[in-house]
C-alpha cells in the first residue's frame, strides 16, 4: 500500500461503482485513496455536485454530471476521471485551465453498446417488447413484425461504437450509410451523407453520437420515412422529446428504442406509448464492461495523481 499521511479523498459519481465487482474499490484503497460512495444511487445533480465536492475531495470519478467552469472552479480537484467514453459534460477548456488532469475509458463500453443496440433493434422490428408485455397480462396478441434483412440502415456518429454496430449490422444484410461530420472518407460499400439527404432515405436511425446539442426535431422527423425507427444510445439531449411524440403518437415514426434521457431517473411522457421501448441508461451495463470500465478509470486515476506528484517533485 501507498503510504499517504494524508489520504486523498475520491468522489464517485457513478451510482452503481464498485456494486457488481469490488476490486476497482479494493484498487482505490490499496493505493492509498479514500472513495466517497455517490449518497443518492443516481445521477448527481450540479447543486449536489458543488457540495459533494469539499475542499478535502481532491479526486472525481465521473459519470455524466455537469462538469463545468463553476463546478470545476469551486472545487479542489486535480484529477477526474470519466467512467466512459464520452466527454461532452466536462468542460475541457476551463479543466485545462485550471489545471485538472481529464482522462476517460473510450474503448471499454463499445462492444456492449453496439450488442445492446442490436438487441432492441430487433425487439423494436419484431414487437418483442410488446407481446411479451401483452403476455404477462394474460393476453393472446399476436405482433406483426418487420425483417431486418433489406433494411436500411442510417448510423449517425461513426467513432468506436457506429463502427462495431456497422460490423454486427453486416451479417444482416442490410444497407448501411453514415452522417459523421468529423469523417471525411468512409470505405466502400457504406455511404457518407450530410444528415439532410440521409434521413429520408433510412428505415432505422441509429444515434451514436456525442455532442448535447438538439439534432433531431420537427424539421428532421419531418424528413423520416413513415414507419421508420428510431434508436438513441447516445444523448437525450440529441432529440427534441416533444417533437419525438408528437411523430410517435401520428405514427410516422413505428418505434423508438431510448436508453439515455436528459433528466434520469425518467418518468416523462414517453411512458404512456408501448411502441418506445425505454431502458434505464444501461448501454455499458454488462458484467465484463463495468468491470473493465471501472479498474480503467481507478488507474487512470493513479496515474494521474503519480504523475503529478511527480512532476511537483
Amino acid at each position: 500500500m501507498t503510504n499517504r499521511p494524508n489520504r486523498i479523498k475520491i468522489l464517485l459519481g457513478p451510482s452503481t461503482f464498485g456494486a457488481f465487482d469490488s476490486a476497482p474499490l479494493d484498487r482505490l484503497r490499496e493505493a492509498g485513496y479514500e472513495p466517497i460512495a455517490n449518497p443518492y444511487k443516481r445521477k448527481i445533480t450540479k447543486e449536489e455536485l458543488l457540495e459533494l465536492l469539499q475542499d478535502d475531495v481532491e479526486g472525481l470519478i465521473a459519470g455524466l454530471e455537469t462538469l463545468d467552469h463553476e463546478v470545476m472552479s469551486k472545487s479542489r480537484l486535480k484529477v477526474i476521471s470519466r467512467c466512459g467514453a464520452g466527454m461532452s459534460n466536462v468542460d475541457l477548456k476551463s479543466a485545462k485551465q485550471l489545471d485538472i488532469t481529464i482522462c476517460n475509458t473510450p474503448e471499454a463500453p463499445t462492444n456492449a453498446v453496439a450488442e445492446l443496440t442490436i438487441g432492441c433493434l430487433l425487439s423494436l422490428l419484431r414487437r418483442i417488447s410488446v407481446m411479451d408485455r401483452d403476455l404477462h397480462n394474460q393476453q393472446w396478441n399476436k405482433q406483426i413484425g418487420g425483417q431486418l434483412q433489406g433494411k436500411t440502415v442510417l448510423i449517425i456518429g461513426f467513432g468506436r461504437i457506429g463502427k462495431r454496430l456497422c460490423k454486427l449490422l453486416v451479417p444482416f444484410d442490410v444497407h448501411i450509410i453514415v452522417v459523421d461530420p468529423f469523417v471525411q472518407k468512409i470505405d466502400e460499400p457504406f455511404k457518407l451523407f450530410e444528415l439532410k439527404e440521409a434521413l429520408p432515405l433510412a428505415d432505422i436511425i441509429t444515434l451514436h453520437c456525442s455532442g448535447e446539442e438538439c439534432l433531431l426535431s420537427d424539421q428532421e422527423f419531418g424528413l423520416m420515412k413513415k414507419g421508420a425507427l428510431l434508436l438513441n444510445a447516445a444523448r437525450g439531449s440529441l432529440v427534441d422529446e416533444e417533437a419525438l411524440i408528437k411523430v410517435l403518437a401520428s405514427g410516422h415514426i413505428s418505434g423508438v428504442w431510448i436508453d439515455t434521457f436528459d433528466q434520469e431517473p425518467y418518468s416523462g411522457e414517453l411512458v404512456k406509448y408501448p411502441q418506445a421501448l425505454l431502458t434505464p441508461h444501461v448501454g455499458s451495463y454488462t458484467a465484463e464492461t463495468r468491470a473493465l470500465m471501472e479498474m480503467e478509470a481507478v488507474n487512470n486515476l493513479i496515474m494521474a495523481f503519480e504523475r503529478a506528484g511527480s512532476n511537483a517533485r
